[in-house]
């Protein structure tokens, strides 16, 4: 069995594909590399059989009709052979010496009496034309020993567990019944979301890890991008909403995180919309909101008294302004795109 198998879901990816790859084939045999070409137009089949003739028991190329992100990440998940799973998107890649550390613990790790569920490690904004790289680190989290939810901190704002920062092991993916929607963008979010109940124990390494390339105009965070796909983004919302109850998570650390999480994602569907300024919009916010109230009264009014959820929800054109400046402000402070 190979120690960790590393996804690649790909859609026209030749202009980047070739750095992500070649950033972890330093991993050598002990990673398994699955490069998921979703239906791509350009020439990134041939350069991930390409890679597959050249590293035959490193790479591996699969072929598969366009479903999405999501189902990429699917196929990455049902054709794993390693112990621990991580999704690479095609426009990012690693830092070198903060993998082979990683593998090294991994490889530790998996021999130990404790069963390691979840990796956690830093990532870092590389953004377009940032003279600044901002890194995302998990001060709330013990360093270097195995540990649960209960001796985990208390998150900050803004410092939210993203598929850039984790390393699942694969069986408990698998038992945790994860099947990402396709054709939908924004669906790592799912992936992060769904298997944390089911998640005991942890270790979080304060290494610089995942480069994530921000800042093309093409990019699904990019922010004209997410108004133009709402609809997906509001679609993702409502998966996370109806996933589960949060009120019967019982470790009130998972509990909150949990909340703190969902909230951010609701933050976020929420300023698209009024960002995007038509009526249409404005209504598909309503009936967001409305959706969750009748869904679950407590979590409505949970998300609304949060300082985000509040800020969001100022009635009027002058309260939609102060939520525009609110989340431009958290932008900043926070680094995202």
């Amino acid at each position: 069995m190979k120690l960790l198998t590393i996804a690649i879901p790909c859609y026209n990816s030749q202009d980047y594909l070739e750095k992500c790859v070649e950033s972890l084939l330093p991993g050598k045999e002990e990673v398994e590399i699955l490069i998921v070409d979703d239906g791509s137009k350009d020439s990134t089949p041939e350069i991930a059989d390409s890679y597959e003739r050249r590293y035959p028991t490193i790479v591996r190329a699969i072929h598969q009709e366009n479903g999405g992100h999501g189902e990429a990440v699917n196929t990455g998940i049902k054709n794993a052979g390693g112990l621990f799973f991580k999704v690479v998107d095609s426009d990012d890649w690693v830092d070198p010496d903060a993998y082979l550390k990683i593998l090294d613990k991994l490889r530790e790790l998996a021999g130990g009496e404790q069963v390691l569920d979840l990796l956690i490690s830093n990532y870092v904004y590389e953004k377009e034309g940032a003279k600044r790289k901002k890194v995302m680190h998990y001060s709330s989290l013990p360093k270097n020993k195995m540990f649960t939810w209960s001796d985990a901190g208390h998150f900050r704002k803004g410092q939210y567990i993203l598929m850039h920062s984790v390393i699942y092991r694969t069986k408990l993916l698998l038992e945790c019944g994860l099947v990402l929607p396709k054709h939908t963008f924004y669906v790592d979010n799912i992936y992060v979301y769904k298997p944390l109940p089911s998640v005991r124990n942890m270790y979080y390494m304060d290494v610089d890890f995942y480069r994530y390339f921000i800042g093309r105009e093409d990019q699904s965070v990019n922010e004209s991008v997410m108004i133009g796909r709402i609809d997906q983004q509001i679609r993702v919302n409502k998966i996370m909403i109806d996933e589960f109850d949060l009120w019967k998570i019982q470790n009130r650390k998972l509990r909150r995180y949990m909340f703190n999480y969902l909230e951010i994602i609701t933050v976020i569907s929420t300023i698209m919309l009024i960002r995007s300024g038509t009526s249409e919009n404005l209504e598909k916010k309503r009936e967001l909101w409305r959706y969750i109230k009748e869904k679950d009264i407590r979590l409505f009014h949970h998300l609304r008294a949060g300082i985000m959820g509040n800020t969001m929800n100022l009635p009027g054109r002058g309260g939609r302004k102060i939520s525009v400046a609110a989340y431009k402000i958290s932008q900043k402070i926070v680094g995202f795109n």
